[in-house]
Parts: C-alpha cells; sequence; structure tokens
C-alpha cells in the first residue's frame, strides 16, 4: 500500500501541472476563437467547410490583427489616425478615463522601456521583524515623490503579491534603503510566493554560478537546479 501510495503522489505530480496546463491552455484558445470566429468571413473560415471545428483559428487571425494594427500605427499616417480617435475618446466624459488609464497601464507593462517588476526584494512587512517577498516596479513619480521628496525621503514602488495569488496585493511606497534586493528571479519569487514557500530556487547553485561566470556545467547546472 505504501509503494501504492507513492506512485499515485509521482503520477499526480506529473500529471497535475500537465493536466491544468492543458485545460487553461485549451479554455483561453476556445475563448478566443469565440471572440474572433464570428467576424472572420466564411470564405476564410475553415469550419464553414471541414466536417470539424479547427481550434486556434480565431487566436491566429487575432495575432495576425495586433501585428497589423501595430505596422499601421508605426507610420506618420497611423500615429496621425490614433491621435485624431483618442482626441474623440477625451471628449467622451466616461470613456476618456477608462481608456487612459487602461492605455498607461499597457504602455507600463508591455513597453520596452519599462523596467515593471525586473527585480525581486524583500522588505519588512507587516511590522519589523516580519519578511515579506515584493517586485520591484518603478521609482516614485509625481505627486507622491514630490510630497515624500519634501520629507527627506528616496522611496520605490513596489508591489506586495499575496499568497497563493500573486496577481492581487499591494501597492506600497517603500524607502530605498529598506528594499533589499535578491538574486533571484521575478518568475522565481513568483514561484516562491504560489508555494507559500515550498518551492526555492537552489541559492547554493546560484552562489557557484556567479562565482564560476566561465565555466559551461555550473551556468548548466544552475540553470537546471533553478
Amino acid at each position: 500500500m505504501t509503494r501504492l501510495r507513492n506512485y499515485f503522489l509521482t503520477g499526480l505530480i506529473i500529471a497535475g501541472p500537465l493536466g491544468i496546463t492543458a485545460y487553461l491552455t485549451w479554455s483561453i484558445v476556445q475563448w478566443i476563437d469565440g471572440w474572433i470566429k464570428p467576424f472572420i468571413p466564411s470564405v476564410y473560415n475553415p469550419d464553414t467547410y471541414l466536417p470539424f471545428p479547427v481550434p486556434g483559428v480565431g487566436l491566429i487571425v487575432a495575432f495576425l490583427g495586433l501585428v497589423v494594427i501595430g505596422f499601421l500605427t508605426a507610420n506618420i499616417a497611423g500615429r496621425t489616425l490614433l491621435s485624431y480617435g483618442e482626441l474623440l475618446l477625451g471628449r467622451m466624459p466616461v470613456v476618456r478615463n477608462l481608456y487612459s488609464g487602461l492605455k498607461q497601464i499597457f504602455e507600463t507593462v508591455l513597453a520596452e522601456r519599462s523596467n515593471s517588476f525586473k527585480k525581486a526584494a524583500i522588505i519588512q512587512y507587516p511590522r519589523p521583524g516580519l519578511w515579506a517577498i515584493v517586485f520591484i516596479a518603478t521609482d516614485a513619480r509625481g505627486e507622491v515623490a514630490h510630497k515624500l521628496g519634501h520629507a527627506g525621503a528616496d522611496v520605490t514602488a513596489v508591489f506586495l503579491p499575496t499568497t497563493p495569488n500573486p496577481t492581487s496585493g499591494f501597492l506600497l511606497y517603500v524607502p530605498r534603503s529598506e528594499v533589499i534586493e535578491l538574486d533571484m528571479t521575478v518568475e522565481e519569487a513568483a514561484k516562491l510566493v504560489i508555494s507559500a514557500g515550498l518551492v526555492s530556487p537552489d541559492y547554493d547553485k546560484l552562489v557557484q554560478l556567479q562565482a564560476e561566470p566561465n565555466v559551461p556545467e555550473a551556468r548548466e547546472q544552475a540553470k537546471a537546479g533553478g
């Protein structure tokens, strides 16, 4: 019975993440197809002349559409048309606030010039003596930086994720001197948060990689261990 239980747990560890990943991926593909396929002309939709539905067609069309939109807005004509559209949205009382907020979020998170969440760190929270993992977002800006600058504080904005859902959390402005940066990546820190501390990167191998940066074996072992 002990051996049977061990085999079952081993199979669950292997099949569980694979099954959940496949289910979530399939659900996202189906969701995008449900949105995009109704707008595809029937002559280009393989579902109209095949006896079975083809998953992923909507995802491919959405990807190509976003690429075309990015290409068109990269030239002068596209930027001019976009500016007129934003001017029109700016005159709508409720829509302008929603659009401007969403645009700023997307530009901050997705733009190549953004340094958002490039480093993981630890701070003392919610009281001295207790430590929490945070993601360093950016330097304090705007009115917050102005007010805190008058108070003589050099602060940075950090995101404190919650366990086991790291997509929710708190925005904190912390003195830079109280932020201790970590060597682990943001992805490794996120795994640590999601697993409630059970999945931790091998720090000894990271130290070995830093000590021997020119040794291919050390680098490969550190990556495999992470």
